[in-house]
């Protein structure tokens, strides 16, 4: 399993009349394969959870995956962990299935014929073989969810991180990303309000 680790780390942002923290002093050692972070809202989970792929960025403090400084070793960082959003939508970006996860793999895997047939590959393993030629607008919620994972997975990254990746589904789709979250072999930090979820 990666080693996360926060050290006295404060995030701030700007506003009109000066800035608001948004996390104060958080310190942590992550090692364990399943991470859940739970908490009300605006309490800091989703800038926690980004601060570890460095979508966000630490005031003060310092993010570490496995020895490597989210800051200044940034690339290195994301090719190790990988983020799904809450809503699916911030990440498909191509107009298909197919060619949304080839373009997760662009950088990673040159060849377009092999990108092609790893990006095949995931779909079918993810479920969603089927609809590799279909846009991704004409998908479900949930097929949506499960594409920007399978667009993750397809990187194979130690760490998946994810920001409430069921809060917009409904409870068929929900159980189906849940399941799939929870048997990955990935380190998973989960952001959850699921007090069940959070359980398994």
């Amino acid at each position: 399993m990666a080693t996360i680790e926060l050290t006295d780390v404060t995030v701030t942002a700007p506003t009109a009349d000066g800035h608001v923290t948004l996390l104060r002093d958080v310190s942590a050692r992550l090692t364990e394969q399943r991470v859940v972070v739970v908490g009300a809202n605006g309490s800091g989970k989703s800038t926690l959870a980004r601060l570890v792929n460095g979508l966000v960025t630490a005031s003060t403090g310092t993010v570490r995956v496995d020895g490597l400084d989210v800051a200044t070793d940034g690339p290195a960082v994301r090719r190790r962990v990988g983020f799904v959003f809450t809503q699916p939508s911030a990440q498909l970006v191509m107009p298909t299935v197919l060619e949304d996860v080839a373009l997760s793999l662009r950088r990673h895997v040159p060849d377009k014929r092999e990108r092609e047939a790893r990006a095949r590959a995931v779909l079918a393993d993810i479920g969603l073989g089927e609809h590799a030629d279909t846009s991704v607008h004409a998908l479900s919620g949930g097929q949506q969810q499960m594409l920007a994972l399978a667009g993750v997975l397809a990187c194979e990254p130690s760490v998946v991180v994810a920001d409430e990746p069921t809060t917009l589904l409904d409870l068929r789709n929900a159980r189906a990303v849940e399941e799939r979250l929870l048997s990955m072999p990935q380190q998973l930090v989960l952001v959850t309000h699921d007090l069940a979820l959070a359980r398994r």
